[in-house]
């Protein structure tokens, strides 16, 4: 297992430092988010193991995943990003686990987020969170609208227990490469006028996975989300 792991990992990092290459960026401004949606926590840790993983993030979709393999993989420095919904009844289990909060698409939301970020025992916690957008406004898909997305922004930097970092986006269901890039271009811009509103802590663009990483980096990705690219197929 290890030594595939090492190679696709590999693989996925020359991926990404290429595309940041042919964009005319710095591949170090684009950090590789793990994506371990119904993954094993032994094939977590083996992967966050890795020498090649240090810089990385891991995200999970589900809180129930997030605390069934919490304690299996406790003492990694890895962060953890909720890249999923959140529901409300699931905020203080999520809280438990994660260094940041990807999936932020209501003012309500946030505001169920920020009242339970700090307890007795860390009266100081400040939680990092990400607006979720739609771009490509299909149905399935979580987040706002791009047009309410500077709005929620505004909102949830008001908020003093959370910090917003960015935004988050995922590409359109289509292999039309020119729709999924106008998706990220989208998304850009909402960050850019975030940005120009004052939010200067706003800057991260989590977007792209493993079929369109390329199309991400190039459109300013900072944080790019890869599963399949690692792990192989989902089971």
């Amino acid at each position: 297992m290890e030594e595939q792991l090492t190679e696709r990992l590999g693989a996925v990092r020359a991926r990404v430092d290429a595309a940041a290459h042919a964009a005319g960026r710095d591949p170090d401004e684009v950090t590789v988010l793990l994506a371990t949606k119904n993954q094993p926590a032994e094939a977590i840790r083996a992967a966050l193991s890795l020498p090649g993983a240090a810089r990385m993030l891991r995200g999970e979709n589900r809180v129930q995943e997030l605390v069934a393999k919490g304690p299996a993989l406790t003492g990694l420095t890895t962060p953890t990003h909720l890249i999923g919904p959140l529901q409300s009844n699931k905020i203080n289990a999520a809280l438990r686990w994660v260094t940041c909060v990807e999936s932020v698409e209501s003012p309500g939301l946030a505001d169920r987020l920020a009242a339970r970020v700090q307890t007795p025992d860390e009266p100081d916690r400040t939680l990092d969170v990400m607006v979720q957008v739609n771009v490509s406004g299909e149905p399935t898909k979580h987040g706002v609208a791009p047009d309410d997305a500077l709005p929620l922004a505004r909102h949830v930097a008001t908020l003093p227990s959370l910090r917003l970092v960015g935004f988050m986006t995922i590409g359109a269901h289509t292999p039309d490469e020119t729709v999924v890039r106008t998706g990220f271009a989208a998304l850009r811009a909402v960050r850019d006028a975030a940005l120009a509103d004052g939010l200067a802590t706003a800057a991260h663009l989590s977007m792209g996975m493993s079929g369109d990483l390329e199309l991400a980096v190039a459109e300013g990705a900072t944080i790019v989300r890869v599963g399949t690219a690692v792990f192989g197929p989902r089971s």
